[in-house]
C-alpha cells in the first residue's frame, strides 16, 4: 500500500483524515473510544497494516492516546493557555503575592514537585548569567501537574551569592515566588527575555511527562534581568506541546 489511497481504494491517510474530521467537529468528542484496527477494517474495507498506520498517524499527531487493555481514546484535557507578557506582569501576579503557574492553571487542581540544589551550572546558562569559571548556582527543579497530568518540567537557576540564605533556596519560597524574594533582595526582575523552540523530546523528558507517542515539546528559556540589565534568572521550561496554547499580545507602536 503506498502512502496515498489508489484510485477506488482507501488508504491510510483517507481514514485518518475521517477520523481526524470527526475529531475536530466533536462528533468524537475527548475522551471516547475511537474505532479499533478490526472496526477500520470492516467499515473501509482495509486490511488491518492499514488500519493500524491511520491510528498510528493521529497518535503521532497528539489527537488520540492508547490506553493499554481498554483501546484508543481522543485525547482528554482542556489545554493549559499561557498568556505573555501578562503572566509576568509585576502587579498582576508575582507582585500581588501569586505564583505566576497561579496565573497559567487558575483554580485547576495541580501539584508541583520541587527540589533545590547548589551545584556548577552547565557552560551556556554561566555565560548568559555572566558568571566565572567555578561560581555555583542555586538550581531549582519543578515538575507541573494539572488535572493528574504531567505538563511541564522547569529548571531556574540563580547565582548562589544573590540568593544564598534566601527562601529562593528553600522548597517553598513563599507568596509571590522566587520574583517576589529578588525584589525583596534587591534583584527586582523588570525585564524578561524568552527563546522558544520545538523538538522531539528526550527520553527523560518523555518519561516525565507522560507524553503520546510521537508528542514534541516546546522548549522555553526565559532570562529575567534587573533595571541595569543584571541577569538573575535563567528558567528553562520543558512543556508538552499538546498540553498548552501559547498567546502573546503585542502592541502596534513602543
Amino acid at each position: 500500500m503506498t502512502d496515498n489511497a489508489r484510485p477506488g481504494r482507501v488508504g491510510y491517510r483517507d481514514i485518518a483524515n475521517d477520523l481526524r474530521q470527526q475529531i475536530d467537529s466533536g462528533e468524537l468528542s475527548p475522551g471516547s473510544k475511537v474505532p479499533g484496527e478490526n472496526d477500520l477494517t470492516s467499515q473501509y474495507g482495509v486490511e488491518q497494516p492499514t488500519a493500524r498506520r491511520a491510528l498510528d498517524m493521529l497518535k503521532n499527531e497528539g489527537l488520540i492516546v492508547a490506553k493499554r487493555g481498554s483501546g484508543t481514546f481522543v485525547r482528554e484535557f482542556k489545554p493549559i493557555r499561557r498568556v505573555s507578557p501578562d503572566r509576568l506582569q509585576a502587579g498582576t501576579s508575582w507582585g500581588a503575592g501569586r505564583p505566576i503557574w497561579t496565573t497559567d492553571v487558575g483554580t485547576r487542581p495541580r501539584t508541583e514537585g520541587v527540589t533545590v540544589d547548589v551545584e556548577l551550572p552547565p557552560a551556556n546558562v554561566a555565560e548568559v548569567l555572566n558568571l566565572d569559571d567555578g561560581v555555583r548556582v542555586v538550581t531549582r527543579r519543578r515538575r507541573y501537574v494539572v488535572d493528574d497530568k504531567p505538563v511541564q518540567l522547569a529548571t531556574s537557576y540563580y547565582p548562589e551569592v544573590l540568593v544564598a540564605g534566601s527562601a529562593i533556596t528553600e522548597i517553598d519560597t513563599g507568596e509571590g515566588g522566587a520574583y517576589a524574594r529578588l525584589k525583596e533582595l534587591g534583584y527586582e526582575p523588570t525585564r524578561f527575555r524568552e527563546e522558544l523552540r520545538v523538538r522531539m523530546p528526550r527520553e527523560s523528558e518523555r518519561e516525565a511527562l507522560d507524553l503520546a507517542q510521537g508528542t514534541p515539546v516546546i522548549l522555553i528559556v526565559r532570562t529575567a534581568y534587573t533595571a541595569d540589565d543584571q541577569p538573575v534568572e535563567v528558567n528553562e521550561m520543558v512543556l508538552d506541546s499538546a498540553a498548552y496554547v501559547l498567546e502573546y499580545k503585542f502592541t502596534a507602536h513602543d
